[in-house]
């Protein structure tokens, strides 16, 4: 199929999705109320509790899940063919993800701004809440070890890329403090600041000493580094330092200073980046040289293990996080969910759906392709790099010269992961203040307490040095337990959505069907990594993953059976929706 083809298929169902089914799920299902006064409003505060507008929501919301998990994903997923990726990131995102997304920001702003896993306890009981912020606990920290791997990594690939990502942070600060201390516009200045991104982008492509090469200070591949670690090594160490104080800063700064400023300058980042991309493929006009399905693909099978490799892009639970943790604290008005909590799931889909074309175009030949896929662990190793220049290679069609196309391109894939990294280490903080609470420990329900738990714990674990890539790794060996936890979530959201629905007296079904499918795919999967693979007694063992996946398996577990139990029990009473 020609590529152009594709990719102007998967967006016409894109927009038939947002405008017919999520105004049908708005208006029938959900039954938004532009009069509801939203807990933006209600508990305002200045930090958390911040009304605003619906396009600055978009792009903290969208940006905060459009991390590297819907380019990485879809980029590993091809390895089984191209048609199996595409429909799962399509179809996956109009029936799935856009009603997960859109759902847990209602049901967080009929219920105080509240995160699903405390409404566990409200719909569910007591002992779902536990068992569920223990398991967003756990994805949180996998989360930020992923995300904090995947961004030190791009910045030892590609050097040219540390600069503008760092310029960024004080021109948010600016933007921020113009447009809630001067009452200025927004538009105008996080342009400018996107522009200055780009300049700075290009002059480090083309001059090496704008380039901050960690591993060239430290006298190049072989050289010695510190603590003996070796280069690489020694500069993986000192980014993942450099980032967890920046993330510790970021989260714990009221969401006008930093996050929501510079999630609007990645906003539009996505939005020139989509444009760059999706405008090259007009004027390359690549040819599909990756199988539309791979009959090679025989070490790992497609069934179910697709599901779980493609989560962001198709859905993901930690999208609820966001949803129902930061994005519901700033909803202005109840009618403007459809557009941040749909239209965002949209957005990240078609993002997830040129992840899959530059990789798939990026071949010159089909067995050029299944030489670099020629197993399920060189698709895992190699797929963010083959977006990377694969996307490059689309970008040349616009006649931007190839380090600079690179260098533009990891500067994207950055922005996203620092995006949801601290905003993920915002609600980790927020659930181990939850858990505080709880257990009656106040010293857990400080700031800074919480934060610093959050920030140490994830250092540890991307530090893990665990498996053949040796030290750094722990992120990296994490990846496939995190798409198996981010869908178990996902399912258990459609889940509770599906209760908060049956008990208001309406048509649960839009998201039990999706649950359903969804819970099956990720249960079977799950057990298939973690009791076949990961245990001690597999070819494949690994003590971290199946600890970790043992005690996800079973908490999810008995949270589904609590929360079917409570779906189908018919002596529940009604709640009422303005609560």
């Amino acid at each position: 199929m020609n590529a152009i083809a594709l990719a102007a298929i998967g967006l016409f169902v894109f927009v038939l999705g947002y405008r017919f089914y999520s105004k049908f799920v708005a208006e029938k299902i959900y039954r938004l109320d532009p009069n509801y006064v939203t807990p933006a409003h209600r508990y305002k505060d200045g930090v958390d509790f911040v009304p605003t507008n619906k396009f600055v929501l978009w792009g903290h919301h969208f940006t905060s899940v459009a991390g590297a998990a819907p380019i990485l994903g879809p980029a590993i997923a091809v390895y089984w063919g191209w048609l199996p990726a595409v429909l799962w990131v399509v179809l996956g995102t109009v029936f799935a993800a856009g009603v997960h997304d859109f759902g847990t920001l209602v049901v967080s702003v009929r219920n105080k701004g509240q995160s699903m896993g405390t409404l566990a306890n409200k719909l569910v009981g007591q002992r779902a809440k536990i068992l569920f912020l223990f398991i967003i606990l756990i994805l949180v920290l996998m989360v930020n070890a992923v995300f904090a791997w995947v961004i030190a990594n791009l910045f030892i690939t590609f050097p040219s890329s540390v600069l503008p990502v760092f310029i960024q942070i004080p021109l948010a600060v600016w933007i921020g403090h113009a447009v809630y201390k001067r009452n200025s516009k927004m538009l105008v200045p996080s342009l400018i600041a996107l522009a200055v991104m780009y300049l700075v982008a290009v002059l480090a492509a083309e001059y090496q000493i704008l380039q901050i090469d960690l591993v060239r200070y430290m006298g190049g591949e072989e050289g010695a580094g510190i603590f003996g670690l070796g280069a690489i090594s020694s500069a993986f160490f000192i980014w993942i330092i450099i980032l967890m104080i920046y993330v510790y800063i970021a989260s714990t700064l009221p969401v006008w200073k930093l996050l929501q400023p510079r999630d609007f300058i990645n906003s539009h980042q996505l939005v020139v980046g989509l444009g760059i991309l999706y405008l090259g493929l007009l004027f390359t006009n690549p040819e599909i040289t990756a199988p539309i399905t791979n009959p090679d693909a025989n070490d790992v099978s497609w069934f179910p293990l697709l599901f779980i490799t493609i989560a962001c892009g198709a859905i993901s639970g930690f999208h609820g996080l966001v949803s129902s943790g930061t994005s519901s604290k700033q909803l202005n008005k109840e009618t403007d969910a459809r557009f941040v909590g749909y239209f965002g799931a949209v957005g990240e889909g078609v993002l997830a759906l040129i992840s899959i074309i530059a990789v798939i175009t990026f071949f010159p030949s089909a067995d050029a392709f299944k030489d670099a896929y020629n197993s399920f662990g060189a698709a895992s190793g190699g797929g963010l790099g083959n977006f990377v220049l694969g996307a490059s290679q689309l970008a040349g069609g616009l006649g931007i010269p190839p380090e600079v196309a690179a260098t533009i391109v990891s500067i994207i894939v950055v922005s996203f992961a620092a995006t949801t990294l601290d905003t993920s280490v915002r609600l980790m903080r927020y659930i181990i203040s939850e858990l505080g609470t709880e257990y009656k420990v106040p010293a857990l329900e400080k700031t800074h307490v919480a934060t610093t738990i959050a920030v140490v714990s994830s250092a540890a674990l991307v530090l893990i040095p665990e498996g053949p890539n040796g030290f750094g790794s722990g992120g990296y060996l994490l990846w496939p337990l995190f798409g198996t936890s981010n869908q178990l979530l996902a399912g258990i959201n459609l889940l509770l959505i599906s209760v908060w629905l049956k008990r208001l007296g309406r048509n649960y079904l839009i998201t039990l069907i999706p649950m359903i499918f969804l819970m099956f795919m990720t249960l079977y999967a799950m057990f298939i990594q973690v009791f076949t693979q990961w245990a001690f007694w597999a070819d494949q063992s690994s003590t971290l993953l199946f600890v970790f996946g043992a005690i996800i398996f079973g908490f999810a577990l008995w949270i589904s059976i609590t929360a079917i139990s409570a779906l189908f029990n018919k002596d529940l009473p009604k709640i009422d929706p303005n609560e």
